[in-house]
Formats: C-alpha cells, structure tokens, sequence
C-alpha cells in the first residue's frame, strides 16, 4: 500500500504537471492569417504543425490556395473565412498575421486596429509613405501594436553585431554599411505561382528586388544609426532579364547619406547564390554578419581576422513568435528596434525615395 507521504509526493507531482501544462497551452498565441500568398507563410504553418502557435482563422479568397493548404495541413473548413473583418467578426485572435502583398497591409491594420488587435506584417511595412502614414496613425489611434516581420531579425549574428559595435565598441564610430541581400531571382529558385504574380506587379510590391530585397538594408542601417533617417538617398536600378521580369526592376544598389557615415544597399535577384549579409567598417575596424550564426572581425591593430559564433538569443529574440508574445505581454519595448514603427517607417520612405531617385537619376532629400 502506498504510504501518505509518497501518495501527497505524486499528487503534487501531477498538479505541478498539470499546471505547467496548461501554463504553456496558455503561453501560445492564437493569431489570424491574413492571406497565403506570401512563401513565407510556410514558416508560420511549420511553427503550427510542431504546436508552437495557434491559428484560429486564416482569411483567404483563393480557393486553389485555401484546398492546398487544407489537404498539405489537415485543417477545418471551419477555420477560413473569405475575409479579414469576417474572419474578426468570429475570432478574437491576439493578433493578426499578415501574409499577402506589400499593397494590401494597410487593409489588415484598418480590419485589426479598429478592434484593438494587434498586426505583424512581413516586410517592408507598406509600399508607399501615404499607405505607411496611414498605418502609423491607425495604431496610436487605437493603441495596438504594429510590427513588421524580417528574416534577418532573428539571426544570431545580425544581433551579436549590434552589440559588438553598440555596446562593446569593438569597432568605434561607424563610418560605413554595405549589406547584400538576394538569391538567383524568385522565378529562378521556384516560389509559388501567387507569390510570383505579386512579387513581379509594381502595383502590389513597389518594385522588384529594390522592394524585396532593398528593405533589409534600410532596416538594419537605420538600427544600426539609432532611428535616425539618412539625410538622401541615391539609386541605381537595373532590369538584366526583361523576358522573366518585364514590369520591374530585378537589381538596385541604393546609397543612404548620413552625416559622418554611408550605407550602400546591394539588392538583387541575380545573386550566384542566395546571400544575406552585411559589413559594417567603424574608425577603428571592421564586422561582418557573414552568414545566420557567424561573424568576422578585424580591429587596425591586428593583420588577422577572427571568425566567431553568435551567442545563442534568449526566445523572445529568436523567433518572431517569440518576440510577438513578448511585445503583446509588455516584456519589450519595441521603439526603434527592427521590427517596431518608427524604423519601419523610415524604411518605406528610404524605398519610396530609391524608386524615385531611379527613375529620375537624381538624389533624393529625406524630409
């Protein structure tokens, strides 16, 4: 017969159990899919599939789209809704998730704000300042959070670099930036059909890989100056395959002006390979985020490089459910981080300014 002492040993045993279990079912966000016509919705359904994340509604009105996803993630018909303030009428997510065209997100944020509900869009913010500003007023307005959603965000070394340049001050004053983002081009490396019909409409991304690929620039060098916009902006574009590409650019170089510092943005969907990286020069040496997990660095007292590995980051910056759930508790303060408003919106008005010195061939002033 078991005795007093072992039997109140495993009763609070598994209440403790208990209690953690539906601690961490209770830590799971519950968010709404606002379209599935950006590839990088498949990261949302993977976290989905392992359990990390709730959806409890996808609004989608491509009904090829809806049955794929349907049969590939054996989900309910009762789960999607033709669209998003449907969908909010019978779901009260914590937050909406935006996975459609760079032109539709400012519909989303006017479905979300007005109830309180707080978005995360992939990048960029909006496709241009008006729709932006337009964003940004509708959040303050209604006191939500507005959020926006890069790769780079949650790799290691991008996040050791900050801190290597702004808190050890490993490389002093920095002097310039040159980031490099893209891949051999969308068509080229397979993205699904929707995806590459609005990838490829200036009317729905803005441009081509100025848009998709200059955005992670922009981001990280107005990280990298504290929030602060660059004085102009200066841009080249280039349409190197009109037959695969014949409404958009598909290379841009965009050069950002600072008072004592330069960014050069190389983005494009010509790359050999797929890259994403970026080299920061200070006064006093050099750090390259040369992949997701490693880094170079190089000071003016020394002939050699030292390659290292980024620290492992603690959850809330290592995903953006991680940081989402963060946000939404109050954990983190978003201003001027990459994900938060007041830099997304200086990236929209960077991309705004290179569409326009590139067309015109003149710099661009940022006001």
């Amino acid at each position: 017969m078991i005795n007093r002492y072992a039997f109140n040993l495993v009763f609070t045993l598994a209440i403790t159990f208990l209690s953690f279990s539906i601690s961490k079912a209770q830590a799971k966000l519950n968010v709404a899919v606002a379209g599935l016509n950006h590839d990088h919705i498949y990261l949302i359904m993977n976290s989905f599939q392992k359990g990390e994340v709730n959806i409890i509604g996808i609004a989608e009105n491509n009904q090829e789209l809806v049955e794929r996803f349907k049969k590939r993630y054996k989900l309910a018909d009762s789960i999607f809704f033709k669209d998003l303030p449907t969908l909010l009428q019978k779901r009260k997510p914590d937050a909406v998730l935006a996975y459609n065209a760079i032109s539709d997100h400012l519909a989303v944020v006017e479905a979300a704000a007005p109830l309180g509900i707080s978005v995360m869009v992939e990048k960029p913010l909006a496709m241009t300042v008006k729709q932006a500003e337009r964003m940004v007023q509708l959040a303050k307005q209604h006191n939500i959070h507005l959020l926006t959603n890069y790769e780079t965000t949650w790799y290691p070394s991008n996040q050791e670099a900050f801190l290597n340049i702004k808190q050890q001050n490993l490389i002093g004053e920095i002097r310039k930036m040159i980031v490099h983002d893209g891949h051999q081009g969308p068509k080229e490396i397979g993205v699904s059909k929707e995806f590459l019909n609005w990838l490829t409409d200036p009317k729905k991304n803005g441009a081509g890989a100025l848009v998709d690929f200059g955005c992670y620039g922009a981001n990280l060098m107005t990280w990298l100056m504290d929030g602060k916009a660059p004085i102009s902006v200066s841009a080249i574009t280039h349409q190197i395959k009109p037959e695969i590409y014949p409404n958009v650019d598909d290379d841009a170089t965009i050069l950002l002006e600072y008072p004592n510092a330069t960014g050069i943005i190389e983005a494009s969907w010509n790359w050999p390979f797929s890259i994403k990286d970026m080299e920061v020069f200070g006064k006093t040496g050099y750090i390259q985020a040369i992949n997701e997990h490693n880094l170079r660095l190089r000071d003016n007292k020394k002939s050699e490089y030292k390659i290292y590995n980024a620290k492992v980051l603690a959850p809330a910056y290592s995903s953006s459910l991680g940081y989402l759930a963060a946000v939404l508790k109050g954990e983190i303060k978003t201003i001027n981080d990459l994900s938060s408003l007041e830099n997304n919106l200086i990236v929209v008005k960077i991309l705004e300014a290179a569409k326009i010195s590139a067309r015109t061939g003149k710099k661009v002033m940022i006001k």
